[in-house]
């Protein structure tokens, strides 16, 4: 059986750090034979993180001096016999080295050319540094991610470089695949984390569109109400509400023994969520997270306690869908989605292994 829906696939990614490893680490994951291009020495900017480079697990690596000719050439003779290319450099920079897509698909007209920068290939900041809370800022994904009157703040790398970039980079890649297979003629996917972030915000602006939500934190729908929102239990623990749907509202008064309550039934005024939002605070600090977990879990309040990713990996349901794994001393999370036929596997620790490129191009040839 394949090992994964893209068992055959051939990826060049050019090392890098950030969202491009990451989708390479996807893409691996999901059955490609993945190949990381890699310096012959660290780059005094890189991250070493060792063992704990989960973004490597699966893949396999040669070292190469891109600034030499001869090492640019055998660079080409892996484009040649691959599918994808994936990179993280600033715009311009595999230009300046001779292996921009221009040359590669010259070399190979089917190849897939995939692009990963913050701001994009183009325009008035696209040779600027900057990093995920910064291309989240702009792109508009930042400015709920808070409480009324606090800055904002938002889980850190997930929206910009995994969700706004790395998954939108995978599915960039994807769909110019399926249709190189179909045309014979490959493309570049520019992949932008700007992009791809502001493309995210549609259904919270299909909210604001109907006046559900609004610029004003506290004031809308998903940052406002006393029924979707997380409280601190008495053993300093957090909780989540997320219980949007009245049906569901309704549920999480009984369960909590409120329904009879007058001052909780007008759930959707506006004028009482500051003031609801504070009871819920004091009854929540009345149990400990395991008190409330016993009550409310696996109903349809919509509720759910907060976990570190140690608690998660721990938690029933966790380890029933065997979400998580220990590899190696490492928590990792296992691949994700899954797949009847072709299931995938984290099939190698999280270190790469670095061979030689002749016995690369022999495999692949």
């Amino acid at each position: 059986m394949a090992l994964g829906p893209l068992a055959g696939l051939r990826v060049i990614e050019v090392a890098g750090i950030g969202p491009a490893p990451f989708c390479g680490m996807l893409l691996a994951d999901l059955g490609a034979d993945v190949i990381v291009v890699e310096r012959l020495s660290p780059s005094p900017d890189s991250i070493d993180l060792g063992s704990a480079a989960i973004i490597n697990r699966g893949k396999r690596a040669v070292a190469l001096d891109l600034k030499a000719l001869g090492d640019v050439a055998r660079f080409l003779e892996l484009v040649v016999a691959s599918d994808v290319v994936i990179e993280g450099m600033r715009p311009g920079v595999m230009e300046r080295l001779g292996i921009g897509p221009k040359v590669c698909l010259a070399r190979n007209p089917g190849l897939v050319f995939g692009r990963m920068t913050g701001w994009g290939q183009e325009g008035p900041l696209s040779q600027a540094a900057g990093h995920d809370i910064n291309y989240i800022a702009l792109s508009g994904a930042l400015w709920y991610a808070g409480q009324p009157g606090d800055a904002p703040m938002a889980p850190p790398s997930l929206i910009g470089d995994i969700g706004g970039g790395a998954l939108y980079l995978a599915v960039g890649v994807l769909a110019a695949i399926m249709n190189a297979r179909s045309t014979g003629i490959g493309q570049v996917v520019d992949a932008a984390i700007v992009d791809g972030s502001a493309h995210m915000m549609n259904l919270m602006l299909s909210l604001r569109a109907l006046g559900q939500v609004v610029e004003e934190r506290g004031k809308s729908i998903l940052d406002g109400p006393h029924w979707y929102a997380t409280y601190r239990c008495s053993d300093g623990g957090f909780v989540s509400l997320g219980s949007l749907e009245p049906k569901f509202y309704g549920v999480l008064l009984d369960k909590m023994g409120l329904a009879r309550e007058e001052f909780f039934a007008d759930a959707r005024d506006q004028t009482l969520w500051p003031s609801l939002k504070r009871r819920f605070a004091e009854i929540f600090s009345t149990k400990s997270r395991a008190e409330w977990c016993t009550l409310l879990e696996g109903s349809d309040a919509c509720f759910a306690p907060v976990l570190d990713p140690q608690e998660a990996a721990k938690h029933e349901h966790m380890i029933a869908r065997r979400v998580y794994d220990d590899v190696d001393g490492v928590l990792q999370a296992m691949p994700a989605p899954r797949f009847s036929a072709t299931p995938s596997a984290a099939r190698a620790p999280a270190a790469m292994r670095r061979e030689a490129l002749d016995r690369i191009l022999q495999d692949w040839n």
